[in-house]
């Protein structure tokens, strides 16, 4: 988990560390191939030449970093990712470490921002969010040697650090739930395609669907604003066999569908059952107060804090099964009126 130094450039270059020290503050010493190979070298390990006094006294940054490839505005209005970081704060506030934000537009930036802090010293380690399927951050981090807790699982997360909770096992209890109500026909608005949770949870509906017998089953993808929640909701209830219940991938896109089912005249929960994603407050302030998979978030991102800080220290750490969500009956849940 060392840092990348004059030395490593180097030794990758085949040079003493004098010329690379020469190419790296533009002396003369060095031809000018040899300078663009080490230049090449150092923006590939992440080395920054203006950070190498610091590297030299073994300095730590007392931070750690989360790089977020999401719109700002979905972040202000979602609040997973507020409870997430409150948790991890309130760990790291308490062992005297800071956590720097940074919004980015995709995946590739994402890498970028990981290999500046690393080079810079900003950082002492990094969380990885919203891992995707075969996700080329997760060797990337991993060459870069830059410790790192993936927020996600299970699995594809190679080396690294995990924490994960079951959501196939919740979707399940939910999909049983509905059913046990006397529920046949169930549409979920998930979120991003291409999210590991998102794809685990869409393979988990189909399937509980396909053995309890419902063949009135669909999942509509969605972004997890209230915007597309609304559109996809009004999609679903504008069908000739419209659902009687409906599970959304979070909560803000639970309250709009809420809103557009009060909207075209529905009853909620007598002609529509609604079950939210992420037990936030807000759920419990609409009305009627919206059932919910609910778990300790916070707590996930303490929890998360406390295993990438190990990870610094150089502890060895596995893969962490956190809580998984239960369901959190309210008032918009009932069995559905006859048809």
């Amino acid at each position: 988990m060392k840092r990348p130094t004059i030395a490593d450039i180097a030794r990758r270059a085949g040079v003493s560390k004098g010329a690379v020290s020469y190419a790296l503050n533009g002396q003369p010493g060095v031809s000018e191939a040899t300078r663009q190979r080490i230049l090449s070298i150092a923006a590939e390990i992440g080395f920054n030449p203006n950070s190498a006094a610091r590297a030299l006294s073994g300095a730590t940054a007392n931070a750690v970093g989360l790089a977020l490839s999401r719109p700002a505005r979905i972040l202000g209005i979602e609040p997973f990712f507020m409870e997430l970081i409150s948790g991890v704060e309130a760990e790291l506030s308490a062992r005297s470490y800071a956590l720097t934000l940074q919004v980015v537009a995709d995946t590739e930036a994402e890498i970028a921002v990981y290999r500046r802090w690393w080079g810079e010293r900003r950082v002492d380690g990094v969380f990885l969010c919203d891992l995707r399927l075969d996700d080329h951050r997760v060797p990337a981090l991993e060459q870069l040697q830059l410790p790192a807790v993936v927020i996600g699982g299970p699995g594809h997360t190679g080396s690294l650090a995990s924490i994960w909770a079951d959501d196939a096992a919740a979707l399940v209890e939910t999909v049983e739930y509905l059913v046990a109500l006397g529920h046949r026909r169930i549409a979920r608005v998930g979120g991003l395609p291409g999210l590991l949770h998102t794809e685990i949870r869409s393979a988990a509906f189909a399937d509980i669907c396909h053995r309890l017998g419902l063949r009135q089953c669909v999942t509509v993808p969605s972004d997890y604003t209230g915007e597309e929640g609304a559109r996809a909701t009004r999609r679903l209830l504008s069908a000739p066999s419209r659902p009687t219940a409906m599970i959304y991938d979070n909560d803000v896109m639970a309250i709009a569908g809420l809103s557009v089912a009060q909207e075209m005249g529905l009853a909620v929960p007598g002609e529509l059952s609604i079950i939210a994603w992420d037990d936030s407050p807000l759920c419990q302030l609409v009305h009627p107060p919206l059932t919910a998979l609910s778990r300790d978030i916070p707590a996930h991102g303490a929890h998360a804090a406390r295993q990438l800080l190990a990870t610094i220290a150089g502890e060895p750490i596995q893969a962490y099964q956190d809580e998984t969500a239960h369901l959190a009956p309210r008032g918009s849940t009932a069995p559905p009126r006859s048809d």
